[in-house]
C-alpha cells in the first residue's frame, strides 16, 4: 500500500474512531473490549479488498459483526454496567438499560436510531427478517423507555433515600435496606483494572440483581474497616465518596424512581476518583 494511501485509510479511520467507539461500548458494555473490537475493526480496514462507498457504514458493520460474535461466543459475557469510561449514574443507568436488551435488540436499537441503518441493512447483521427487526427495535425502544424513569427523580427525594440508605447501612439493618430498595434493585461494582471494589471486595463478574441480596452485599461490605465518608456531588445529584488518609478511595452513587433505589453504584477504581481531591470535611460528613 503506497504511503499517500495508507495514511488517507488512517484518517478516514480516525474521522470514525469516535462512532464506532461509542457503538462498541454501547454494544459490550466495557470500554477495553470495545477499544479490542475497534483495533480488530481497524486490521480489517486495512485488509480490505473491496472498493468502500461509505467508510461509515462499513466500518459500523465491521463494529457490529464483532460485538455481536463476542457478546455470542464461548467467552463472551453480559455486558458489565459502568465501564470504566466514565461514570456518572445517569450514564449507568442508561448502560443498565441497554444491558437487559438482547444482543439483536441492542443491535437493532443502535443501528437503527443512531446510525440510521435500514431495517434490511440491520437484518443481514443480526439475522433476522426486515420484519422481525422491526419488531426487535419496538421491544428494544419500550424496554429504553421503561429504564429511562430511572434518571428522572427529583433531587429532594434522591437525597432522601440516599440519607436513609446510609442510616440503614451504617448499623447493618438489612429489612430497612429491603425496604428501601426496588424487588429488581441492581448493584454493580467497577473496580478500575485492578479489579478492586469498595472496602477490598473485588468486582462482581455481573450485576448483582434483588433487593435482599443487594442489601446483604451493602451491610457486607459496611461492616468492614471505617472509613472517612464525605457527602459529595456527582453529575448533580447527591452521592457518597470514601476517603482513606484523605485520598478519595471509593463512591457510591444511586438511580432512583418510584420512591424506590432502583441501582447502586460502586466504585473504586482510584484513577477516575482521584480528581475530587483530598477530603474536606464538611457538616454531615463522617465515619462508616
Amino acid at each position: 500500500m503506497s504511503a499517500p494511501r495508507a495514511a488517507e485509510d488512517l484518517a478516514v479511520f480516525e474521522s470514525h474512531r469516535p462512532a464506532m467507539l461509542g457503538l462498541a461500548y454501547r454494544m459490550l458494555g466495557d470500554v477495553g473490549r470495545a477499544q479490542d473490537m475497534v483495533q480488530e475493526a481497524w486490521l480489517r480496514w486495512q485488509q480490505r479488498d473491496v472498493d468502500v462507498d461509505s467508510p461509515k457504514a462499513f466500518l459500523v458493520t465491521v463494529v457490529t459483526r464483532l460485538c455481536l460474535n463476542e457478546l455470542t461466543s464461548a467467552r463472551g459475557e453480559p455486558p458489565r454496567s459502568p465501564a470504566r469510561a466514565g461514570w456518572t449514574s445517569r450514564k449507568e443507568a442508561i448502560l443498565v438499560v441497554l444491558e437487559r436488551l438482547t444482543p439483536a435488540e441492542r443491535a437493532t436499537l443502535l443501528l437503527h436510531d443512531v446510525f440510521d441503518f435500514a431495517h434490511e441493512e440491520i437484518a443481514t447483521l443480526v439475522a433476522r427478517t426486515p420484519a422481525a427487526c422491526r419488531k426487535l427495535l419496538e421491544r428494544a425502544r419500550h424496554k429504553v423507555a421503561a429504564g429511562r424513569r430511572l434518571i428522572s427523580a427529583p433531587r429532594e427525594q434522591h437525597q432522601q433515600l440516599l440519607d436513609a440508605f446510609v442510616r440503614a447501612a451504617s448499623v447493618g439493618d438489612v429489612a430497612g435496606l429491603v425496604d428501601l430498595l426496588a424487588p429488581d434493585a441492581v448493584l454493580v461494582t467497577d473496580g478500575g483494572p485492578e479489579g478492586r471494589v469498595f472496602r477490598g471486595l473485588r468486582n462482581l463478574r455481573r450485576p448483582l440483581t434483588g433487593a435482599a441480596r443487594v442489601a446483604a452485599f451493602v451491610v457486607a461490605t459496611s461492616r468492614r474497616a471505617a472509613v472517612d465518608v464525605e457527602p459529595r456531588e456527582l453529575n448533580g445529584q447527591p452521592a457518597l465518596v470514601f476517603y482513606r488518609d484523605e485520598l478519595p478511595f471509593a463512591a457510591v452513587l444511586l438511580a432512583v424512581a418510584d420512591g424506590k433505589i432502583q441501582r447502586v453504584f460502586f466504585h473504586a477504581d482510584v484513577s477516575r476518583l482521584r480528581y475530587l481531591g483530598h477530603a474536606r470535611p464538611r457538616p454531615g460528613a463522617g465515619r462508616t
